[in-house]
């Protein structure tokens, strides 16, 4: 991190009368005789008093109990801490409390059919229908609701309606393949699964009849099946228990199952690159909390909000995009290729419904830098006042496009958290500047810190990111994980007490932060350590390489051990000696001489996850002489068979003499 980095954007000079978290600091002052003069004083509040700050969250945000809690946090001792104790409420019910009956709730847009407008009358009335067909469906309070559906209105109303009746939900999206869907939902046993016939993505039409054949044979558990018809209208129900219109077929009454603040609300997974994927349950309190808190005061979302973040229903963002509804605010859906026709695609989206908080991955956003893209100049973004970004680091180049491309007064907020959370730990506030290349400052309520090898905090320099108190959307645990050993395992292994999250942070005096990967795929040679993300980046420039992919073989007797890069190319390039002096010379100048790779091997595709992610340890394992299918189901890949040119050539290695390292 740079000592001083630009400063792209400020707050204005009324942000603490104008923004959510303002009021919340002028809340505070009246109700609790509580002043703090700036962002870091409140933040410092936040974790040093723990338990009074998440009670003001509670009572700003008037959330909803039908037995009131005993105690906001019972220890703060991890794992093990348990939130809004004797406390009875339902999720549902606070996203389906705001917005003006007439209002938009949801705009939805789609490649496989026509936009729509769900008002807030419309949302509730849909929602106590499916409560009322879940019921007759015999679903009960603590059954499992898996939906094979994509990012759609009827998919917020399922979900919804199984929240309504204390049933857990978990979803997948369309475009995982059998093993991957099956490696999930057999984990939790479902009772009812709702599915869709097929859909469009870009030019491509999937139909799913056999997916969907193979799924429901899996899951003995399964009373129920519900077709969603998504491609065809008329799809053929034959076979199905129920279809969507028929579940929605009787009126019901908008009840709300009052439930303790641990019982679980959804089960989301970890990509599952290595072994089954992680069943990671999340509880209605904790997420309600968490939710209005990220939402509410980081992301400032209110009633004249139209919220859009691209994702799938795989993927955590979708559940934060739902809980934009907490804050009455509009949420914005898209089913579809975020480039088909063009990378332009979302910001015409972003024009079309008004869009006021636009979030994506930042590879989507260097993509459309990297293309040239220019949006402020063709499209009327005037409504547009926030720009999130996720999934990845974004570089300092990133920052800079949003400003000169999209719009000149955003507040860009570069965030990072996971699933395992359901939320960020780091991100923007509209009390704090944006520098390039920085993430602004850590979450109230979220006890980051940089941990050295010795398990010390420290400041300016790389560390692990752990986080040291609870926070309420921390795993109620892992379903099936009866004593809590896969848990603990997960996180606290490395540090007793202490949550170990597996990124490398850098915090600054100031509080902004930089991620730089993930801290089990960093390079670490003549102790110089660097995220893989910086190797990306400087490699991004590089005209012909389309993406790229690096790992580092450790040298059991301490030598600087192997660096291996792989590349793919655009369709003209060729991964010839030229592009390969050029990429080595790109790797020393912009880093240092031992970050240069010692192997670059071509690959037609860089194997990643259906969300984007590089496999960089299942890569590095199978160079190690793991098996493909031993590091990585084939399903959840973007491409299934993008492991097999890693284990011919981990086979080739294996056979030819190493050149030394270095």
């Amino acid at each position: 991190m740079t000592a001083v980095s630009e400063i792209l954007w400020e707050p204005s000079a009324d942000a603490r009368s104008t923004s959510n978290i303002g009021r919340f600091m002028s809340w505070l002052e009246h109700q609790r005789g509580l002043r703090f003069a700036d962002y870091e004083e409140l933040r410092r509040w936040s974790i040093d008093e723990l338990e009074t700050f998440w009670d003001a969250v509670v009572a700003f945000f008037e959330v909803r109990m039908s037995s009131p809690h005993t105690s906001v946090l019972s220890t703060r001792s991890m794992p093990g801490a348990t939130w809004l104790n004797g406390a009875l409420l339902n999720y549902a019910e606070h996203a389906l409390r705001g917005g003006d009956p007439d209002a938009i709730a949801i705009f939805a847009e789609s490649q496989s059919r026509a936009s729509r407008e769900v008002t807030w009358e419309q949302l509730r009335r849909d929602v106590a229908r499916a409560r009322e067909g879940f019921r007759r469906l015999g679903v009960r309070r603590g059954d499992r609701v898996a939906a094979y559906l994509p990012n759609t209105p009827e998919t917020v109303v399922a979900f919804l309606a199984a929240a309504s009746l204390g049933a857990v939900w978990s979803s997948c999206a369309p475009e995982f393949g059998v093993r991957a869907v099956v490696d999930r939902f057999g984990q939790i046993e479902p009772t009812v699964l709702l599915v869709i016939d097929g859909y469009r993505y870009g030019a491509r039409t999937i139909d799913l009849a056999d997916n969907v054949d193979e799924i429901r044979r899996a899951l003995p558990t399964v009373r129920s099946t519900v077709l969603v018809p998504h491609l065809d209208p008329a799809a053929d129900a034959a076979g199905f228990d129920s279809t969507w219109d028929e579940l929605l077929a009787h009126d019901g009454d908008l009840e709300l199952e009052q439930v303790p603040a641990d019982h679980p609300l959804y089960v989301l997974y970890s990509s599952g690159t290595t072994g089954l994927p992680k069943p990671i349950v999340h509880g209605h309190g904790g997420i309600l909390l968490e939710h209005l808190k990220v939402l509410g005061l980081h992301a400032d979302l209110g009633p004249d909000d139209r919220f859009f973040w691209f994702t799938t229903t795989g993927w955590m963002m979708w559940n934060l995009l739902v809980s934009g509804l907490l804050h009455g605010s509009a949420i914005v859906l898209y089913d579809g290729d975020p480039a088909h026709p063009s990378l332009d695609a979302m910001f015409d989206l972003a024009e079309r419904t008004g869009t006021t908080w636009f979030g994506a991955s930042a590879p989507f956003l260097l993509a459309c830098r990297k293309v040239g893209l220019r949006p402020a100049d063709d499209h009327d973004l005037t409504r547009l006042r926030a720009v999130g970004s996720t999934g990845a680091p974004l570089p300092a180049e990133g920052f800079h496009w949003v400003y000169d491309a999209v719009a000149p007064d955003v507040m860009l907020s570069s965030i990072s958290g996971g699933t395992d959370v359901c939320s960020a730990f780091v991100g923007g506030c509209p009390l704090v500047p944006v520098r390039a290349g920085e993430i602004s400052c850590r979450y109230l309520g979220a006890a980051v810190e940089a941990y050295d090898e010795d398990g010390n905090p420290v400041v300016g320099q790389q560390g692990e990111l752990v986080i040291t108190s609870p926070m309420p959307s921390m795993p109620v645990g892992f379903w099936g994980d009866a004593d809590g050993s896969r848990y603990r395992g997960a996180y606290f292994d490395k540090y007793d007490g202490i949550w170990c999250h597996g990124d490398w942070i850098e915090i600054d005096a100031s509080g902004a932060c930089v991620i730089s990967g993930r801290s089990d795929a960093t390079l670490n040679r003549g102790g110089i350590r660097i995220g893989t993300s910086e190797i990306y980046r400087a490699l991004d420039v590089i005209a012909g390489v389309d993406d790229t992919l690096v790992v580092h073989l450790e040298d059991p007797t301490g030598g600087p051990g192997q660096l291996v890069l792989f590349v793919s190319t655009s369709p003209a390039a060729v991964l010839d000696e030229s592009l390969q002096r050029t990429i080595r010379d790109t790797l020393r100048s912009a880093l240092s001489p031992r970050h240069v790779p010692d192997e670059i091997h071509g690959l037609t595709t860089i194997p990643t996850t259906l969300s984007g992610k590089k496999l960089e340890l299942p890569v590095k394992k199978i160079l190690l002489g793991a098996s493909a299918a031993a590091v990585a189901s084939r399903d959840s890949l973007r491409d299934p068979a993008a492991l097999d040119e890693v284990a011919e050539l981990a086979a080739r290695r294996r056979q030819q003499p190493r050149p030394p390292s270095g």
